[in-house]
């Protein structure tokens, strides 16, 4: 520490020196001015509550590295939030998406009822315009309800192993899935079995 050991003086001087080091490094992980200056001023309050623990090192390499925590919590708060913005607006799709299935009574809406799609679907795989028509329609479907179908039925793994990879309930997943079939099938009704009518 500098000025007497005094911490009021040394915080003012490390705000002084090194607020524009601790900025420009925020600002290129994060690009964006104010994000990078609420880092810099959350490592300045750290910086004031730890300064106890502070054993003389380079005072820089000291705030670098408590500003590196800051940008490490700021992305995984960032992350958290948008699970769970992703989770709602999946819970809003997938409740649109029964209620335009069955009625109250749980039933199939006569428009929406499952349609033959005829004989030639045991070789639909090997059409390369069903295939183009089937990749756009999963890729339609909300990002866990992509993952979910691709691990269960592209890579076939066991529905245990995919609700640890992606984090979700087996209740869940097997809603996830059975939401994921219903949007894929009526994606394929409307783009491939009747675009010919």
């Amino acid at each position: 520490m500098s000025d007497s050991d005094n911490p009021a003086n040394t915080i003012k001087e490390w705000v002084t020196r090194y607020t524009d080091d601790l900025y420009s490094w925020a600002f290129y992980k994060t690009d964006n001015k104010e994000t990078a200056e609420d880092l810099v001023q959350e490592t300045f309050l750290a910086a004031c509550q730890s300064l106890l623990s502070f054993k003389g090192i380079d005072a820089r390499t000291w705030l670098l590295g408590i500003l590196n925590h800051k940008i490490a919590d700021h992305y995984r708060q960032q992350y958290k939030r948008a699970a769970v913005t992703e989770q709602v607006e999946q819970e809003r799709a997938g409740n649109a998406l029964m209620e335009s299935f069955f009625d109250e009574e749980g039933s199939w809406v006569k428009k929406e009822r499952p349609q033959q799609w005829g004989d030639e679907q045991g070789h639909l795989l090997d059409d390369m315009d069903f295939t183009k028509v089937l990749r756009q329609c999963m890729h339609k479907l909300p990002a866990t309800w992509l993952a979910a179908v691709q691990l269960k039925y592209l890579e076939e793994k066991k529905g245990e192993l995919i609700c640890q990879e992606l984090q979700i309930a087996p209740t869940n997943f097997w809603q996830i899935l059975h939401r994921a079939k219903l949007q894929l099938r009526k994606c394929l009704e409307h783009n491939w079995f009747k675009r010919g009518e």
